[in-house]
């Protein structure tokens, strides 16, 4: 539970720029989204609703008890997503979801956080002064697995989101010169391999299109260029809200998903790109800023790691949408239209929130 002191250690700006960018993004999702059928704004709404009761009910657990029980979150996920694979339902070419009567959920969205959870608790004892092999390969299984079953639902784009929660572990803990060379070549062997017998032909073209998506503009280049198009001709102030034609004519795809950013730039030009990345590294730079008032070490592993997970997702979404990353399908966090995860980062945050709010508890 939480008392009154507790209450007043609660970084209430961090919860305001969560929300805030939150708003934003179900403006944009309704302005990109509101000539289809679904009424995507008011079911993200209610998702922000719901994330918003998550975070707090998670904030009134002390984060040593969830990592306590990491083992058996993680273990479960696990189970869920050996599931989905085995009985899911096939949706849009993935199984990716389970389906309920009224809303449906991504379950590897939710595994993030028993990740991050279970790698806090592993390396809250860790005293070393770099990262071991033996504990630098059980890091990879324990990323790897979920990275795997999420891979061959298939869904890349969300699998490539659980690479920085590995990263930030490493930068955290150091690497020796050997280990950086063994993981650069183990990761150019599994990046032949990937290419080889992984990736699927649609997916090689969307990386071979990157420099030259004008040599395919109505196949694998037409996102990127549609997006470029938007971006550019947004100028310096924009067309205005809802008066974006790429988005409004339906040229740009995934225009309140994987795109929101492009309309962002079509309807509110160079201005409002600006005043995104401000508020976003506002809110990023809290983020990293709450590093600094974990007590102890699984506390600043969890900051890290999230803080870590949400910029990366960012930065490729953002690279992503002016053709300087290939169409991965990364959603921008807090933005894009999407309740899982939504609801993930939301969980991610009140971790951070959870550390920082008890560092006069857990000492």
């Amino acid at each position: 539970m939480i008392d009154r002191n507790q209450v007043r250690n609660i970084d209430w700006v961090l919860i305001g720029l969560l929300i805030l960018n939150s708003v934003i993004g179900i403006a944009f999702i309704h302005s990109s989204s509101h000539y289809l059928p679904g009424n995507h704004a008011l079911k993200q709404f209610f998702w922000l609703l719901a994330a918003l009761i998550a975070l707090f009910v998670f904030l009134s657990v002390n984060y040593t008890i969830l990592i306590a029980y990491s083992l058996y979150f993680y273990s479960i996920t696990i189970i869920i997503l050996s599931g989905i694979l085995l009985f899911g339902r096939l949706t849009a070419g993935t199984k990716s979801w389970i389906v309920l009567p009224f809303f449906r959920i991504q379950p590897s969205e939710i595994t993030k956080i028993a990740v991050i959870l279970v790698l806090a608790h592993m390396f809250s004892t860790y005293r070393k002064g770099s990262l071991s092999i033996g504990h630098g390969v059980l890091s990879i299984l324990i990323v790897g697995i979920p990275v795997l079953l999420v891979g061959l639902q298939p869904d890349l784009g969300t699998a490539l989101t659980y690479i920085p929660i590995l990263l930030a572990v490493f930068v955290m803990v150091g690497l020796k010169r050997r280990t950086i060379i063994i993981f650069v070549i183990l990761a150019l062997l599994l990046g032949i391999v990937g290419w080889s017998a992984v990736l699927k032909d649609y997916q090689k073209e969307r990386i071979t299109t990157l420099l030259t998506p004008e040599k395919d503009p109505l196949g694998s280049g037409y996102q990127t260029i549609q997006s470029k198009i938007a971006i550019g001709s947004g100028g310096f102030l924009g067309k205005g809200y809802k008066k974006g034609t790429q988005s409004q004519l339906r040229f740009l795809p995934a225009r309140h998903t994987d795109f929101i950013f492009s309309v962002i730039g079509e309807e509110f030009g160079f201005i409002g790109v600006i005043v995104t990345f401000l508020l976003y590294f506002l809110f990023l730079a809290r983020l990293f800023q709450s590093v600094s008032k974990s007590r102890d070490r699984a506390g600043a592993f969890i900051i890290y790691m999230v803080a870590g997970m949400i910029a990366f997702q960012f930065f490729v979404n953002v690279f992503m949408t002016i053709g300087l990353f290939p169409i991965a399908g990364v959603p921008l966090p807090l933005f894009s239209y999407g309740g899982s995860s939504l609801l993930t980062n939301f969980l991610a945050v009140s971790l951070v929130i959870n550390v920082s709010m008890r560092r006069f508890v857990n000492v």
